[in-house]
């Protein structure tokens, strides 16, 4: 057994039970003030802690409070979370180490920063990506304003070329216009009396004049290397001829038109323009008419003649041309190749001779028909108007009387001898 020495007079001796009993009660109620201590201490120490932290748990929650309610959600639940294990690691490991309990807290703190970086970092994507969103947006806006921009300008553009197309209409028809005006005040400053006896059959004679001369100088502008030739007045034929030329300046053939202009479309300008066509050895033969075979409702071609109107006479030229230089310039290749058979055979089975044999077997069959039809028409004319003056002549020698049997004398209708002079009043 050691001995124990006394502290104030350095005497070594034996412990006896007593001495040991009351160093051991001692010893207790130090170890238990001890204890007590630490105690006390370790309860300060965990308040400040637990003050610490909420000091930190509140300036995290001021720093995410720009954050969303998710993220803070989160953060509260950690910070929560962190202050139970804090609490619970220090009620059960009172004799650890302050130092080792800063040392965690610090490395929760830190671990709490590289969390909140980590949501910032995240902030900051989710905004650079809205950012590229609305950038996309305004570009994909930008290129709807510029093909809204481009519909517009070609829809414009449209519209211009259908009002030029309606603004050529009109001027071709006030030409035509003005051409009927111009040749209906020469007519009756010439020929006053001839239009009073023909009023209708001048009239539509010069409508069709005006057309002829539109027709004329339409040709003449859209082919001016072709020779527009006019047929006078009073001269069996068409009214104009196109004489085609290539690009040399060799005639390759020749269209001839007819002009027509009335309500109504007669079936006889064909025959009539067939014949011209075999008389005048033409290629082609186009009737130029505002009003269209019952058939027909755009032009086209009937019993081997062209009808169009006169909107559709210029394209219609250009395919008929075209057509009569590619025939001129086969006929040219096979020049010099054949002997007086070939050239035989080749008149016998060409059109000329097609249309002269035609000619000659509908003139025996239409001749008679054709007299006699012209026969009845004269004579059932002049018997209308024959019945016609009598009426009028009778209306008038009745007005006659009526009116010198109310005024006497002072007051006579005279009439000239053959009937067509005006009333005068004498």
């Amino acid at each position: 057994m050691p001995l124990i020495t006394c502290p104030n007079c350095q005497t070594q001796f034996e412990p006896t039970d007593a001495v040991r009993v009351e160093i051991e009660k001692e010893l207790r109620s130090k170890m238990v003030d001890w204890q007590r201590a630490k105690d006390d201490e370790y309860r300060r120490k965990e308040q400040g802690l637990q003050q610490q932290l909420e000091q930190q748990a509140n300036d995290a929650a001021r720093q995410l409070a720009a954050l969303k309610q998710d993220a803070e959600n989160a953060l509260e639940a950690q910070k929560q979370a962190l202050a139970k294990t804090i609490e619970g690691q220090l009620r059960q490991e009172l004799g650890s180490d302050f130092e080792n309990q800063l040392q965690l807290l610090k490395e929760q703190n830190a671990t709490k920063e590289e969390k909140l970086r980590e949501a910032r970092l995240k902030e900051l994507d989710f905004l650079r990506k809205e950012q590229l969103l609305n950038d996309k947006e305004a570009e994909m806006e930008l290129q709807l304003q510029q093909k809204l921009l481009a519909q517009r300008a070609d829809l414009q553009e449209s519209i211009r070329k259908e009002e030029a197309e309606k603004q050529q209409v009109k001027e071709q028809a006030n030409a035509l216009r003005n051409k009927e005006l111009e040749q209906q005040l020469e007519q009756q400053r010439k020929l006053v009396e001839e239009m009073r006896r023909r009023a209708e059959q001048g009239s539509m004679q010069l409508q069709g004049e005006a057309q002829e001369m539109v027709l004329e100088d339409l040709l003449r502008s859209s082919f001016p290397f072709d020779e527009v030739s006019e047929v006078g007045k009073g001269v069996r034929g068409a009214d104009c001829v196109l004489t085609v030329r290539n690009k040399l300046g060799v005639d390759c053939g020749t269209i001839i038109f007819e002009s027509k202009r009335t309500q109504a479309f007669a079936a006889d300008w064909i025959e009539k323009l067939k014949a011209d066509l075999r008389s005048m050895g033409a290629h082609v033969g186009v009737i130029v008419t505002q009003t269209m075979p019952k058939d027909l409702d755009r032009f086209g071609e009937k019993d081997g003649v062209w009808i169009c109107s006169f909107l559709e006479v210029k394209a219609l030229v250009h395919v008929l041309r075209d057509g009569i230089i590619k025939v001129a310039a086969a006929h040219k290749s096979q020049e010099n190749k054949g002997d007086k058979m070939v050239m035989l055979y080749n008149y016998l089975t060409s059109n000329e001779f097609a249309e002269q044999w035609k000619a000659i077997r509908e003139g025996f069959f239409g001749m008679r028909q054709s007299i006699q039809k012209e026969r009845d028409a004269m004579e059932k004319l002049w018997k209308a108007r024959e019945k016609q003056l009598e009426k009028v002549l009778i209306n008038l020698a009745g007005f006659k009387g009526s009116i010198e049997g109310i005024a006497g004398q002072d007051f006579q209708l005279e009439m000239g001898d053959d009937g067509n002079e005006p009333l005068l009043l004498t």
